[in-house]
Order: structure tokens, then sequence, then C-alpha cells
């Protein structure tokens, strides 16, 4: 009943991020268009993408000055009002997910959508999937909390937001449900997570496709516009090669993003300028090289048709690394699974175009899905994500051969390289998993083997002021109380507080005491116990810090938290050292 309810839940995120990417996309639109014509450049557009505002005004502003500006503004709406909308998004996600119990201030949604549209939209380099999967991830998050939903609840809609406003703004439902899954972790899947997510996805695609379709005109169902290509098998070692490279250029863009980004953290300014440094540079950039500026598909699109030379190419791969470091590492608000499209997609246009002046028969379309789907897997530590996005973005899956082989090269030589430095390896390193394998682990641990033998009892007939005495001399805050080996009750400290100090002398243990009190057993298990000692709803009282130990009505021993953790860190200890 708890998982198709997850389900409902899970449409109801997809339509709300289907509907936040399409007011993000036509927001980023907005501003792209506007700045640019300022500044006087003409940006390509992705034969997917037609630009939806044209404007025709007789002003001119250098694009450094624009930059700028946009950075200023950036830097003002998103250091005063939600810090975490700082950088590039999706790592706000990932921690949110592991470290946060899946909370994202709601604020953050909006300021992101606005902040990262005034950045990239002003020329800095960035992308919109860092964006909009916070964007979709605040959605999910805020959904759990107005309902109160558990925490793995919430987590679960963090994630199926992520997956439907990176499945319809890219359009790409499969590969976005598979990123949402695969990205919170370098070697790993969120299994729990992965229906949901695809629910939510194909959700979100079909809001978005239909929404902007009736509004706009816009009927095409991927980004990018590619010819015909296909697999040439004797052109195998030539895609290893690709792969091989794009591992090269991925752990550059991550050393050199970081590098940036902690030049940035040091520097001893404040935060609210230092987007408009990064920006300053990036529009300096932007003067001469226009390719780094904004997003960049339209060059990946310009590449797929062949018409960028090899020089340029190059240029605007490593101009691309070095612009995005500066515009989202100083602090801009913006994605970088983005430019690692770019990146990718231009810097396999180079290496086919290379090529093609040596071996008959290369289709450089081809080399730009192929480093694409190589450089997105290895920057990202996301492989099957890039093979389907790429796939789905371009329709080129026909290539799927291909881009497995860059991608699984990519992510191989990458090693734990990332552009997402919050991801953790595995499930067992996550905070959210450790606790439910340390439950697994308690499963095969009896009661017995934990707990401590022939413990300090007390009688029904003794004095409450004995007790004291016991509590003042031992330090332990309550004692089981027996007759004639069996238990009848339990007398804690809170149980002697309620008894008047003047009257502990002559008060007897069975008038203060509580009776029938929670037990376990020596074959019970230690997450049994455990749950008995925390369940506030099952049991009346308030938390238990230890339990008698029965069999056959008699106290064998006394079980506490210090035994369960002694025990689990020796059960631990045969797995994992």
């Amino acid at each position: 009943m708890r998982e198709r309810r997850l389900f409902y839940y899970a449409i109801i995120v997809g339509i709300i991020s289907g509907l936040g990417a399409l007011v993000f996309y036509m927001a980023l639109d907005f501003f792209s268009e506007f700045c640019m014509h300022l500044a006087g450049i003409e940006v390509p557009k992705p034969g997917g993408e037609p630009a939806l505002f044209h404007f025709h005004l007789k002003i001119y502003i250098p694009v450094v000055i624009i930059t700028a500006i946009g950075g200023l503004i950036t830097g003002f709406l998103v250091y005063r009002f939600a810090p975490e909308a700082e950088g590039h998004g999706t790592d706000a996600a990932i921690k949110a997910y592991h470290h946060l119990r899946g909370i994202i201030r709601p604020r953050v949604t909006i300021i992101k959508i606005i902040a990262s549209a005034i950045t990239i939209g002003s020329g800095g380099s960035g992308g919109r999937e860092g964006p909009i999967a916070q964007i979709g991830a605040g959605f999910g998050s805020f959904l759990g909390t107005l309902l109160n939903l558990t925490d793995k609840e919430r987590r679960i809609l963090l994630v199926c937001g992520m997956a439907g406003g990176i499945g319809s703004i890219f359009k790409s439902p499969l590969g976005g449900a598979l990123f949402a899954v695969e990205v919170l972790y370098k070697r790993d899947f969120e299994t729990q997570a992965i229906i949901p997510a695809f629910i939510s996805s194909i959700v979100a695609y079909v809001v978005f496709v239909l929404v902007l379709s009736f509004f706009t005109g816009v009927h095409s169902p991927s980004v990018f516009v590619v010819p015909k290509v296909s697999v040439h098998f004797d052109q195998l070692p030539l895609y290893i090669i690709v792969g091989i490279i794009s591992a090269g250029f991925a752990i550059l863009y991550v050393k050199s993003f970081y590098g940036v980004h902690h030049y940035f953290k040091k520097l001893s300014i404040s935060n609210y300028f230092k987007p408009v440094i990064g920006a300053f540079i990036t529009g300096t950039m932007g003067l001469f090289l226009p390719s780094v500026l904004g997003m960049g598909y339209g060059y990946v699109q310009e590449a797929i048709y062949g018409h960028l030379s090899f020089n340029l190419l190059i240029l605007t791969v490593l101009g691309k690394i070095l612009a995005t470091s500066f515009s989202i590492g100083s602090g801009g608000s913006g994605g970088v699974f983005g430019p690692s499209i770019v990146i990718g997609g231009l810097l396999g246009a180079a290496i086919g175009t290379f090529f093609s002046h040596y071996i008959h028969g290369i289709q450089i379309a081809s080399y730009v899905l192929i480093g694409m789907a190589g450089f997105i897997a290895g920057a990202c530590k996301t492989p099957l994500a890039a093979i389907l996005m790429t796939s789905e973005m371009t329709g080129g899956y026909t290539l799927l051969p291909a881009l497995m082989v860059s991608a699984a090269t990519s992510y191989l030589l990458t090693r734990d390289y990332t552009i997402y430095c919050e991801q953790v390896p595995t499930q067992f390193d996550s905070p959210v998993h450790r606790m439910e394998m340390a439950v697994d682990i308690l499963q095969n641990i009896k009661v017995k083997e934990a707990m401590t033998p022939s413990p300090v009892t007390v009688s029904p007939e003794d004095t409450v002021e004995r007790v004291v005495r016991l509590i003042e001399t031992t330090g332990h805050n309550g004692y089981p109380v027996v007759e004639n080996g069996r238990l009848v009750g339990i007398i804690t400290f809170s149980d002697i507080e309620r008894v008047p100090v003047k009257k502990r002398e002559y008060v007897k243990v069975k008038e203060a005491m509580t009776p029938d009190p929670i037990t376990t057993h020596p074959e019970e298990d230690l997450k049994t116990a455990l749950s008995k000692m925390f369940s506030l709803e099952k049991y009346s009282t308030t938390r238990v810090g230890r339990l008698p130990v029965v069999e056959n009505g008699n106290l064998v021993g006394i079980l506490t938290k210090s035994d369960i953790i002694k025990a689990y860190a020796r059960e631990r200890k045969k797995y994992f050292v």
C-alpha cells in the first residue's frame, strides 16, 4: 500500500517538475536571447530548440559588462537569500539526500531558477542540468515535507524530482531517470528509487513536451538534430581512443573546476563579488571566443553538421573548461553537466576531424556523440546515463555499441575523479544506508550473545533508599526487581523521583517499581530488541535504555545500548575489516 502511494506521489512530482522545467527553460531562453542581442553576438541554437524570443534593440553593450552585471545580480540573490543555490546545484541535491534527510528549503527552488537563468543567460558558461536537478529535487523535498512523509520517502521524492527535471528539459526520460539514481554514487545506484524515478521522469517529459508544443509550436522530440549515423566496427580502436582522450580531458575538467573553486573559497573578499570576478573573466574570454559563452549547445549542433574547424573545436574545448570553472566555480549558479555535453561533443568532433584526414569513411557526427558519452561518463561518473542521454538527446540509437565502448573506457580510466564532490562511492558509504546495513547486521546477532549475565538486582521488599545508594555506587540508572529468581518489575531513577525524599527510607521497591516491564528473550535478535528500546508508538514509556532478558519467567541477564553497540562492532569487523 505504501509503495503504491509513493507511485502516486511520483506522478505529482513529475507534473510539478515538468512545469518547473518549462518555466526555467523559458526564463533561460529569454535572458540568453536578450543579453546576447545586447552584446551583438549571434549564438547558434541546437536543431531541436529554436529560439522562443526575438529582440530588435538598437543598443550595444560589450559582453564583458553584461556577464559582470549578471554575476553581480547572481551573487546578491544567492548569498542574500539562499546560499545553497551557489554553484552547480546537483551537488547540493546529492548532499541533501545523503546528509540532510532529503530536506531542501523551498526558497532555494525559486532563487535557483532566477539566479541560473541570469548567470547562463548573461553569458556565463554553465548548463541547465544542475539548476533543474536542484529545482526538481526541491519540489520533491517540499512535497515530502508537506505530506509529513518519512525521511526515506522524502529522499525518494527528491530523486524523483531530479529525474523529472532532467528527463524533461533534456528530452531524455529514460536517461534522466537513470542519471538521478546513478549520480548519487560513484560506483552504485539508488535501487529503491528506480521505479518511482522512471514514473516521475516520463510524466515530467510528457508535461514538458505537450505544454511547450501547445504554447510555442516547438515539436522536436530531441535536443539535437543528427543525420543518419552508423557504427563501423573496423573503427573500434578509434572509439577506444576517443574514450581514452575523453578520460584525460575529464580529469583536466575536474581539476580545473575545483582548483578555481577552492581558490575563490579562500579569496578574502565578500561572497557577493566573487561571481562578478568569475563572470568578468568569462566575458573577457567571450570577446575573443564567443563559443565559450552560455550553454553552447548550438556549437555542438554546428559540430554535428561539420561546420567547425579543428582549431576552433580545440580552442572551444579548452576555453569551455576554463570558462565553466570561473563562471560556476566562483559562486555563479549553473550546471556542470551541460558544459560536459559541449566539451565532450566538440572534443569528439575534433578527434573525428583529425582522423578524417587519414582514414576514409569517418562520420564527424558520430564522433560528436561518441565523445559526448565518453566525457560525461568520465567526468560525472554516470556511464549508463551518459549512454542513454546521449542517445535520447540526439536520436543516435544506432551508435549504442560505440557509445558503450567510449563511455566504459573513460569511466574506468578516470577512477575516482568526479565533478560531483558530494558523491559517495557506494551505498555502504552513505549515512542513509549505513544504518540500514547496521540493522541487517543486528538481525544476525542473538540477545544471548550480547547481554550481560547475572546483573545486579533488587528485591520488592528493599527500600527505595537502598536503590538510591546503588545508583550512587554503580552509576546504573535502573535495576530489575526479582523475587525468587523471577522478574516482577523494574525500578528506575524516574520511578524513584516520584517518591518524596523523606519517605524513601521506608517506602518499598514494590510500591515504586514499574510492574510488567518490557523484556527481551535470549533467542531474540538485536534488531527486535533495539526496536523495543526506541519504539515510542508501541510502548507508552519514554525511550528505554536497558532491557531485562527473561527466559521462562526467570531473569537471566540485562541488555543495554552499550551491549548492542559492542556486539555490532564485533560482528561488523568480521565482514568489513
